[in-house]
C-alpha cells in the first residue's frame, strides 16, 4: 500500500501538508505558534495510533469504556539530527468494570503489534497506563 502526501510553502517556515484528500494540517515552528511542527506532529500520529488500536480493541472486548485519552512524551538527541530517543506514553482509560488485564494486553498488542506509528520509529518506548472510574 502506499500513501501519497504533500507539503507546500506558505510563508518564513510555515507549510500545509495534506495526505491524499484528507484535510490539510498546518505544519510550523514552535516559536510562531502557527501550526504544529514535525515533530510534534510525529508524537501527535503515533499517539492516534495506538489510541486507535486500544479503542477498538477494548470494544472488541466489550469493556464499557467512557473516556480515553493518550499523554505522550518525547526526549529528542541534543545533536543533529535530534531524533527522539526516548518517549513515554500514558494511556488514561475511564470507565466502569474495566479490567487492568484487559487494558494492558490491548496496549500491548497495540505497542507491538499493530501500530505502524510506533513500528517506524526508532525510539526507546515505554509506557503506563491507569483506569479512573467514571
Amino acid at each position: 500500500m502506499t500513501i501519497q502526501a504533500q507539503v507546500k510553502w506558505i510563508d518564513e517556515l510555515q507549510f500545509v501538508a495534506r495526505a491524499g484528500s484528507g484535510p490539510a494540517v498546518v505544519m510550523d515552528t514552535s516559536d510562531s505558534g502557527g501550526g504544529a511542527g514535525p515533530m510534534e506532529l510525529i508524537l501527535m500520529g503515533t499517539a492516534g495510533c495506538t489510541a486507535m488500536d486500544v479503542i477498538t480493541i477494548l470494544k472488541k472486548k466489550r469493556m464499557k469504556v467512557t473516556g480515553f485519552k493518550v499523554n505522550i512524551f518525547g526526549e529528542r538527541a541534543e545533536e543533529y539530527p535530534k531524533r527522539y530517543t526516548d518517549i513515554n506514553i500514558e494511556y488514561v482509560v475511564n470507565g466502569s468494570d474495566l479490567k487492568p488485564k484487559g487494558v494492558k494486553q490491548a496496549i500491548d498488542l497495540s505497542e507491538k503489534k499493530y501500530c505502524g506509528a510506533m513500528a517506524s520509529l526508532n525510539a526507546r518506548i515505554t509506557h503506563s497506563f491507569r483506569i479512573e472510574s467514571s
